[in-house]
């Protein structure tokens, strides 16, 4: 069954996440069947731009505690998506957790429906946002970011434009990014790639300097005592012990 679902129209693919029965959670599976669809994109020149969606009602829960992917490869799908030749634009209609909320941050442009929500759930679990900072912290205000890193709050679309995270927010999503899509249609493609370049580099020197350090905090955290009692507390739908 596959995890990622593909159409395309006047030269933009969509790339929808399809496993809505865990919520599109990252599992090991997932991130390859993206990274392979990517890869597919970057290489295609009928490819103008990708957009990143998804079905059901979450874009994305975050990692998939029964079928984690490996730190390495979600790192190397991030870098994926800011290196890649072509805008990525993602379109939210539904909710978006912890790692869910690293895709989005890889993206160049970013819309959501106004019915979307946000949080950075690690905190709650025992873990940190580690690996999804790479794209996060260069790309995000941090004042706004401290907060929601640190408490695991659920926000709203305001709030995340504001944060940063998003490009903007609309009743409707796909009208939002209608001017958005025919934009991008009309720009050379060696022009597209190149300015892409030119906004993503700094982001690019982040994983080029903590890439190694925060893959292997990644995976000390999810290793550690405090993180199994943690996703065994969600996983079990209880309040973690350490709540008070």
């Amino acid at each position: 069954m596959t995890s990622v679902s593909r159409t395309r129209a006047r030269a933009v693919e969509t790339l929808s996440l399809d496993a809505a029965d865990t919520r599109n959670a990252l599992s090991a599976a997932l991130v390859g069947e993206l990274a392979a669809a990517l890869t597919d994109c970057g290489e295609d020149p009928d490819v103008r731009a990708v957009v990143l969606t998804h079905t059901g009602t979450t874009f994305c829960a975050g990692a998939d505690l029964r079928d984690p992917p490996d730190p390495d490869a979600l790192v190397a799908l991030l870098r994926q998506i800011v290196e890649l030749p072509r805008p990525v634009v993602a379109r939210i209609t539904g909710h978006v957790r912890a790692g869910g909320l690293g895709l989005l941050a890889a993206c160049d442009i970013t819309a959501a429906a106004t019915t979307a929500t946000f949080a950075f759930t690690e905190v709650r679990i025992g873990v940190a946002p580690a690996v999804i900072s790479l794209p996060l912290i260069p790309r995000t205000d941090p004042r706004t970011l401290a907060r929601y890193y640190l408490t695991g709050e659920r926000f709203g679309p305001a709030e995340a434009v504001r944060l940063g995270l998003l490009t903007a927010t609309a009743d409707d999503v796909d009208e939002a990014l209608a001017p958005v899509l025919d934009g991008l249609r009309r720009c050379a493609p060696q022009a597209l790639a190149e300015t892409k370049r030119l906004l993503t580099a700094r982001v690019l020197e982040t994983f080029d300097r903590d890439a190694a350090d925060l893959t292997a905090l990644s995976a000390r955290l999810f290793s550690s005592d405090q993180a199994r009692e943690g996703m065994t507390a969600f996983l079990e739908r209880r309040e973690a012990a350490w709540v008070v």
